[in-house]
């Protein structure tokens, strides 16, 4: 998928690797195949910061779809001890909502090295959810750290830094209704 077209924002060059277009039409089908598994009580809670987006318009097109869900949120953090390449997961913001013997879906923006969505997960099992399913936007393969396969991906990814939709370089980009690679600074 690399190459479908270059633009230059705010003096960066960025490949558009997942248009809009075709992501609209992915999360509308990811909502019916959510919605195939008939979840009992659906609660969907997004992985902040960089799924806001996505979780969305997933929420949105699961009404499309028949599900009406309840949502919270939580914040993690993953951080490297020391130059280990085993991570540690903070909570910081956790949910309100109690999980017990409901259907829960997580969503984040890319499943990766899998530490926070495995965490996550467990965190929401051992509280007495009758499943923790996860839906991802992105998946890039090879580098998975936790034993973790997302329930629901939109798109598997190259292995590249990606920006948009959500995800940012340094606080910039989120906005961007595409999923691109930053490929170089200044443009003429």
């Amino acid at each position: 998928m690399p190459g479908m077209s270059e633009i230059i924002i705010d003096g960066h060059r960025i490949d558009v690797l997942f248009p809009a277009t075709e992501i609209d039409t992915r999360i509308r089908a990811m909502a019916h195949e959510i919605a195939a598994r008939r979840p009992t009580r659906l609660l969907v809670v997004p992985v902040l910061k960089g799924s806001f987006i996505f979780a969305a318009d997933l929420i949105r097109a699961m009404h499309g779809a028949g599900l009406s869900p309840e949502v919270d949120f939580m914040m993690l953090a993953s951080y490297r001890e020391g130059t280990t390449s085993s991570g540690r997961v903070d909570v910081l913001r956790d949910i309100e909502s109690a999980v017990h013997g409901r259907d829960v879906l997580l969503v984040d923006d890319i499943l990766e090295s899998g530490r926070t969505l495995a965490f996550a997960k467990d965190l929401l099992m051992a509280r007495g959810a009758n499943s923790a399913m996860t839906a991802v936007l992105l998946h890039k393969p090879g580098h998975l750290a936790a034993h973790i396969a997302a329930d629901f991906t939109g798109f598997t990814c190259p292995d590249l830094f990606v920006v948009g939709y959500g995800m940012d370089m340094a606080n910039q980009f989120r906005e961007l209704p595409f999923v691109g690679h930053v490929l170089s600074p200044g443009g003429d």
